[in-house]
């Protein structure tokens, strides 16, 4: 009876070790996750190919037409005027811009000229008894002679006697070193050539100024140009006269300016050529920088999409059937932003936003606001 006892026990611990083997077996097999698939939605744009006017954008900054370094010609101490040799001082056309003290060299100046009368004077005997016929126009000349004014032309030599009579006494260098002053001496007054604006002042009054000495810079606001470099591709569209729309970063203010030069070389690194714009206009200032829109041309069958959409420089996202496809296009003009392309059929739903880890092939769902 024990070994039957025994045995029967046996088996039934057996079979109860199976089954709650089984049951721990059972318990550690956990139903797996449902994944689901996330799908992004896109914002997209319908292509309508149309006629696009491509329009050639450059920049640069503007420099006065009329503008004029002002360097001393002659040395002097520098005077007070009735305006002020300060930045931002308004000038009309003739007004004093600098006057130089001249004290020294006029009084040289009036030494030269009299020496130039007492020499004239100490051949009028001669010239009365060789030339009497001659003798009037001289006596005129002296008689008008003024130390105070500008020098009059010498009296015309009727004969080669004459011209080697006044000649070998020395009149006629006496009288170009003295017009050779008179020149020097207008040096020591600078007057303005058009009405301006100092834009640079480097000395005060009562400074010694040197011979080649900058003194300051004198510019015409009321008209300017702006250099901008063109790709050499659109040389043939730029014309002598051609009107083109300026306006600052800001977009804020225009201006319409005109083509007055084009440099005939094109610059071998950049493959550019430069074109001068002439503007005239309110709130222009020098080295103000400006963007220049020039209209180059029209495009048909064309769209325009943002540059931050392209891919590899010629491919784009589509949206077919919910699903992103990356289709290559052909882009013709590249502006600041923008970039013209061909290749898209009319009603092609064109990914209008980047979307981060795009690939062809996605699934994808577009937004109802952009599609409505």
């Amino acid at each position: 009876m024990r070994k039957i006892i025994s045995i029967i026990l046996a088996v039934v611990l057996i079979i109860v070790s199976i089954l709650f083997a089984k049951y721990l077996i059972n318990n550690k097999k956990k139903p797996k996750p449902r994944v689901e698939k996330v799908v992004k939605t896109v914002f997209t744009k319908t292509v309508n190919n149309t006629s696009i006017p491509l329009i050639i954008t450059a920049s640069g900054n503007l420099t006065a037409k009329n503008k004029i370094d002002i360097y001393a010609e002659v040395q002097g101490v520098l005077e007070q005027t009735a305006k002020e040799f300060k930045e931002g001082t308004l000038f009309r056309k003739g007004e004093i811009i600098i006057k130089i003290n001249s004290d020294e060299f006029y009084a040289n100046l009036k030494a030269q000229k009299s020496n130039l009368f007492n020499s004239l004077t100490a051949i009028m005997p001669d010239i009365r008894l060789d030339y009497p016929s001659e003798y009037d126009k001289w006596q005129k000349y002296l008689k008008n002679f003024d130390l105070n004014k500008n020098l009059q032309k010498l009296p015309k030599t009727t004969s080669e006697k004459e011209k080697f009579f006044i000649s070998g006494r020395g009149i006629t260098t006496a009288y170009y070193n003295v017009k050779n002053l008179e020149i020097k001496f207008n040096k020591y007054t600078l007057k303005a050539p058009f009405d301006g604006i100092l834009t640079e002042s480097l000395v005060n009054p009562g400074t010694l100024i040197r011979v080649g000495q900058k003194l300051g810079e004198f510019i015409d606001p009321s008209i300017y140009e702006m250099a901008v470099a063109i790709k050499s591709e659109f040389k043939n569209l730029l014309q002598i006269g051609k009107q083109v729309e300026l306006n600052d970063l800001e977009k804020t203010k225009k201006w319409v300016g005109k083509v007055v030069r084009i440099n005939g070389k094109v610059d071998s690194d950049t493959q550019t050529i430069k074109a001068f714009i002439e503007v005239r206009g309110k709130d222009l200032k020098e080295g103000q920088y400006l963007e220049a829109s020039l209209l180059a041309k029209s495009e048909n069958d064309a769209f325009e999409v943002a540059r931050n959409l392209l891919i590899e420089n010629s491919k784009l996202f589509i949206v077919k059937d919910s699903i992103l496809n990356l289709v290559t296009v052909n882009p013709i003009f590249e502006n600041r932003n923008t970039v013209v392309i061909k290749g898209l059929e009319n009603g092609t739903q064109l990914l209008s936003k980047p979307v981060p880890g795009a690939h062809s092939g996605m699934l994808v769902k577009i937004a109802i606001e952009n599609k409505k």
